[in-house]
């Protein structure tokens, strides 16, 4: 079913009535709930291809809407991932392009007054909140989520401490809260797990908008299946332990330096706990839309999915064991597809066609202008992203088409992609006198096995245009050899 004139047409907080000369009450905005996955590859999922454990509720939101095959990151790492997503522009342009550590507690923030989707809804009339890692600037900073247009913030501010599921404290806003059973006398994993604390406030969250006349915004970062692999000890764990092979991972634990503070502990069923962890999200999911069935929210609800980049190979960790990356080549920290192409499943009741499957190339940086053109709150000028929403309309004849999308990484010595078509371009070592361009066409060679670059010169000539316009030098992050930014 196709959205409404009415919805189409909508700015502000309000929509105009319908034209008829019968009198209509106004359409209501949508609500919108954003899941993002941590580290979560495109294999993970059953609805994607996983067999090795199950994701059913995952895979009936896929059922009820529209399932993304040829969707990418902002970038192959969190942070930029991120600032990619929530301000509508490629890493080439987005002010955060890396995941640097700032003292207190916290990333390299987003600049004051960035132009970000949150401000977006809350200029449309939406009430906005956050549960889960943030990783855009530290409390106090330009890139608070306060300071960004989130109205609730509840989690980890910094992605370091993120790494542990057992954290001494979380933020609820710029309130540190200190999570007491977490301390050093309690024996690690005894405590209160993050996420399952987290996942209660967003449900919170949820029951305060029941009834409410206000849309809401409720972006769910959360920080699974990311290492560490802990979890606790339920009926989840217990469906997989013994299911799988074991080589214990010996990690950072009590007592070790780094322990809570970006180390990963020691895990003695690293397969069983990785697949546990997803089962563990998966439920989450599954609550998430029961409470908004609950509370009388779902049928006006739009449901994203996604992951912030591909699987990492951090913690004990096993992608190739579960195939986390599906048919790809590369992981997290690669520009390859394995590292940039994620799952992405939208769903809506009665708006989006039930169980979808588009090959449509789209990307992080789309979000913004997608959900600008749902609530009527602006247009996509100014950014890299289109609009989704002729596609979710069913309207494909009039979806506006990428040129090419463009995917930069600061650290490993630098790297760069540019994606056209079935062509991609991989730029390696781009700091370095080892600095190579490999060649691919992802339609004959999905797995990016065949370097085709020394037979195709005028398409590589023509991607390294692209790839050389698309890069904005920032003194902030300085990506290429000083000549190549000079000669821009």
């Amino acid at each position: 079913m196709k959205l409404t004139n009415a919805l189409m047409l909508a700015g502000g907080a309000a929509m105009a009535a319908s034209c008829s000369t019968n009198e209509k009450a106004p359409q209501k905005l949508p609500n919108v709930v954003f899941v993002l996955a941590d580290d979560l590859g495109w294999g993970d999922l059953g609805c994607y291809g996983q067999q090795l454990f199950e994701t059913p509720n995952i895979d009936a939101l896929a059922a009820r809407g529209l399932r993304f095959t040829q969707c990418y990151s902002g970038t192959t790492v969190s942070a930029p991932s991120r600032s990619c997503l929530i301000t509508g522009t490629h890493s080439g342009h987005t002010a955060v392009r890396g995941n640097r550590e700032l003292e207190p507690e916290g990333q390299y923030p987003l600049p004051e007054g960035s132009q970000t989707l949150f401000r977006d809804l809350k200029a449309a009339g939406y009430t906005t909140a956050a549960f889960g890692k943030w990783g855009l600037g530290y409390i106090g900073s330009t890139g608070d989520p306060q300071k960004q247009g989130v109205d609730r913030f509840y989690g980890y501010n910094c992605q370091l401490l993120a790494h542990s599921y057992y954290p001494d404290h979380l933020w609820d806003n710029s309130t540190r809260v200190e999570l007491e059973d977490n301390c050093d006398a309690v024996p690690y994993g005894q405590g209160t797990y993050s996420q399952d604390l987290i996942h209660g406030k967003a449900l919170e969250f949820l029951e305060q908008q029941s009834g409410s006349d206000k849309p809401f915004f409720l972006w769910y970062p959360t920080i699974i299946p990311h290492a560490e692999l802990i979890v606790p000890e339920d009926e989840i764990i217990q469906k997989y332990r013994g299911r799988y092979p074991e080589t214990p991972y010996h990690g950072i634990d009590q007592g070790m330096p780094g322990f809570r503070k970006g180390g990963y502990v020691s895990q003695e069923y690293p397969h069983a706990t990785f697949a546990a962890m997803v089962g563990r999200l998966d439920k989450y999911v599954g609550e998430l839309v029961a409470k908004l069935k609950a509370e009388g929210l779902y049928e006006n609800t739009v449901i994203i999915f996604a992951s912030d980049n591909g699987p990492h190979l951090e913690g004990g960790a096993d992608p190739d064991f579960f195939n986390s990356n599906g048919p790809w080549r590369g992981y997290k920290r690669d520009v390859y597809e394995g590292g940039i192409r994620v799952p992405m499943i939208i769903s809506w009741p009665g708006h989006i066609v039930e169980g979808g499957q588009t090959d449509f190339m789209c990307s992080f940086w789309d979000m913004m202008p997608t959900l600008r053109e749902l609530t009527g709150v602006a247009s996509a000028e100014g950014m890299d992203g289109v609009s989704l929403l002729p596609l979710l309309e069913g309207r494909e004849d009039k979806q506006k088409q990428h040129e090419y999308l463009y995917f930069e990484f600061q650290e490993a010595g630098g790297r760069q992609a540019v994606r056209k078509g079935p062509w991609k371009l991989v730029h390696m070592n781009v700091r370095s006198e080892n600095a190579r361009y490999e060649l691919y066409n992802l339609d004959v060679d999905p797995g990016e096995t065949q370097d085709i670059l020394a037979d195709n010169p005028e398409k590589v000539a023509e991607l390294q245009a692209i790839m050389q316009e698309a890069h904005v030098p920032d003194p902030a992050w300085p990506l290429l050899p000083e000549e190549w930014a000079a000669a821009r």
